[in-house]
């Protein structure tokens, strides 16, 4: 089952925001993030919050299928202008995530872009991105999403080889995404970006290095290696727990990043976050970074969430029950909390370390500065940015990256 929600504060019925969330807001991007929770198949290391059902019914016979989720989502993009009000922003990142974007016509994306542009606004440079399965697009598709104002696409890879495929229950076949970049290029988009995944039960360093080598070969402009993670409630951890398949360890982990980062390196990559590489400065996901430095950004759809000033909340979960709220005229939040002072500072440092700009050390308490001279005295911070007041991790910080935050969030 997908993950819970956490707890928080209940959400107000028409969606208003604390006047303080609004104050300042024209200092601030503004980004949306639009969800589409369909799936054809359920991956098996997957918990977000997908549903392969075509057709979903919601309380009172409300419906939310894929027939008129654009609409829905675009009915929630309206109540983010209601909510916002005279917020003078024009929108400078859109993300279609999932799920699987591409399950809905190319057409129904459009139409979810199109109500941010007629509600808000789009900046002259706005990036515009959807994820998208390999085997859910053709050249046609990609040409109606590019000439509807997306510009860059982002292909679920995960590896190149068969074995590793089957052992994720992924649905494409190898060779797809790479023929995927060359459609993308070819329908106009400007940045294209592959998806990775290294741990995998079963992959063998030469594996790794396969999928890296089909990766780069294909000719995306951006990569993103991310460490396979078991969630408790997947059908991999229950396969892993009766003996099915073996699990690779923290060690295994660390060497498939530094294979990720040489082989991306000598192909022109250079990283920006710790998952992250691209091979120039706008080749890098814009979107990504306004999450990673605490701008706003309206997440529509079910299980979404969103920040705007401070105060984060988060939608009902199940598609029924989002299409149900909005058919009632009720914000589909399901609860929100309102962030300290103190929580976005450890947010600060726990997001901005990631990145290759590093985050500011007056950031840290007495605890945390002291932790940060002994990760310097350890070689996992550089020294000429830490002269500078930064703290940027070395290669061998982004291994530690994780023990490396808590220890500065001290």
């Amino acid at each position: 089952m997908p993950s819970v929600l956490p707890d928080g504060e209940p959400m107000p019925e028409d969606g208003a925001l604390p006047a303080s969330a609004l104050a300042a807001a024209g200092d601030r991007p503004l980004a949306f993030y639009l969800h589409v929770p369909y799936c054809a198949t359920r991956c098996g290391y997957c918990d977000f919050n997908t549903y392969t059902a075509t057709e979903l019914r919601g309380s009172g016979g409300v419906l939310a299928s894929r027939d008129n989720y654009a609409e829905m989502v675009a009915e929630e993009v309206r109540l983010a202008r209601k909510v916002l009000g005279d917020d003078p922003r024009q929108v400078r990142t859109v993300f279609v995530g999932g799920g699987t974007p591409t399950l809905l016509a190319a057409s129904d994306l459009v139409r979810m872009l199109d109500a941010v542009r007629e509600e808000f606004g789009l900046a002259d440079d706005a990036e515009i991105t959807t994820e998208a399965n390999p085997e859910s697009v053709d050249p046609a598709y990609l040409a109606e999403l590019r000439s509807g104002g997306f510009n860059r696409i982002s292909f679920g890879m995960q590896s190149a080889r068969q074995h590793v495929l089957k052992v994720l229950d992924r649905t494409h076949t190898p060779g797809r995404p790479e023929a995927c970049v060359a459609e993308a290029r070819a329908a106009g988009f400007d940045h294209v970006n592959l998806d990775l995944i290294y741990g995998t039960p079963g992959e063998s360093d030469d594996d790794w290095r396969a999928s890296l080598t089909a990766a780069v070969g294909a000719g995306p402009d951006h990569v993103s290696a991310y460490a396979l993670i078991v969630e408790e409630g997947t059908q991999l951890a229950r396969r892993i727990r009766r003996g099915e398949v073996p699990m690779t360890d923290d060690d295994v982990h660390a060497d498939r990043y530094l294979i990720a980062d040489s082989v991306l390196g000598d192909a022109g990559f250079d990283w920006y976050e710790v998952s992250n590489w691209a091979t120039s400065s706008a080749g890098r996901c814009l979107h990504n970074e306004l999450y990673w430095r605490g701008a706003d950004w309206w997440g529509a759809g079910p299980g979404a969430h969103s920040h705007v000033g401070g105060v984060r909340w988060w939608n009902v979960k199940h598609p029924g029950a989002y299409a149900a709220a909005l058919a009632a005229g009720r914000s589909p939040g399901a609860g929100r909390e309102v962030l300290s002072a103190e929580d976005r500072r450890v947010e600060r440092i726990l997001l901005e370390l990631r990145l290759r700009e590093g985050c500011a050390l007056s950031l840290l308490r007495p605890a945390g500065l002291a932790a940060a001279g002994r990760a310097l005295a350890d070689g996992l911070l550089e020294a000429g940015p830490y002269e500078k007041g930064l703290a940027v991790l070395t290669l061998r910080g982004r291994l530690l990256a994780d023990a490396v935050v808590r220890d500065l969030v001290d």
